[in-house]
């Protein structure tokens, strides 16, 4: 990566998205919404691209606005349970292992559109450690880019919102993150709004014996007011 920046960011927790961050289940969720799309009658590659980090009945309202809320929800969490039962392809994503087994001194939560029990099933597929803060669907009234569930997380572990450091790889996470007041770490590609730093992927990212730093290394300056 050319003009690459190296920064110590001083924050005392870290949280982060699961789908396109820690693991890829790229595969798997389009399987699932291939079957949804199928039932509907709507080609998938009209709003694929609308799906990754969002709730599944936020999507649906989307795509079929004049369908009930109830309706929506119940395919919602048919399409979730399609995910649960079908873990065939999902795997870590390079340096997750690495970067969570440095977390040992750090708080740190994952905050997902997953539920969850399948949450825990990718978590398990993948081979990575569950966190004790879990953020997961069912506890949110809004999905991402509402930063409901990242602030949640940030008050499970009892750290000031603008202390947390977000990983995140979609629009919708990144939106959510600045939203809450913290610092975006973007891991996925070129997304919109542009994060705080835009990192290569987890290799770029490394927490500090103490507990304190994160070593990165990104193309973006620091912004957003993000503590250095």
């Amino acid at each position: 990566m050319e003009n690459k920046i190296r920064a110590e960011l001083r924050v005392r927790a870290l949280l982060l998205d699961l789908d396109g961050t820690l693991v890829d289940s790229h595969a798997v969720t389009r399987r699932s919404w291939q079957r949804w799309a199928e039932a509907v009658g709507v080609p998938l590659e009209s709003f694929f691209h609308r799906t990754h980090g969002r709730p599944g009945h936020e999507v649906m309202a989307e795509v079929l606005p004049r369908r009930s809320a109830a309706e929506n929800l119940a395919d919602s969490q048919a399409l979730l349970g399609y995910e649960l039962n079908d873990t065939d392809g999902v795997r870590a994503l390079p340096g997750a292992a690495r970067l969570l087994a440095s977390l040992d001194d750090m708080p740190w939560a994952i905050v997902t559109a997953s539920t969850k029990p399948l949450a825990r099933a990718k978590l398990a597929a993948a081979r990575l450690p569950v966190p004790d803060v879990l953020v997961t669907a069912e506890q949110v009234d809004a999905g991402k880019p509402d930063p409901a569930g990242y602030l949640l997380a940030a008050r499970r572990l009892g750290v000031d919102p603008m202390w947390c450091a977000v990983v995140e790889d979609a629009s919708a996470g990144v939106r959510a993150a600045i939203a809450a007041g913290m610092p975006v770490l973007g891991v996925g590609g070129p997304v919109d709004p542009m994060p705080t730093w835009d990192l290569a992927g987890l290799d770029d990212l490394e927490a500090l014996p103490d507990g304190v730093l994160i070593r990165l290394v990104g193309s973006l300056a620091p912004a957003n007011g993000a503590p250095v």
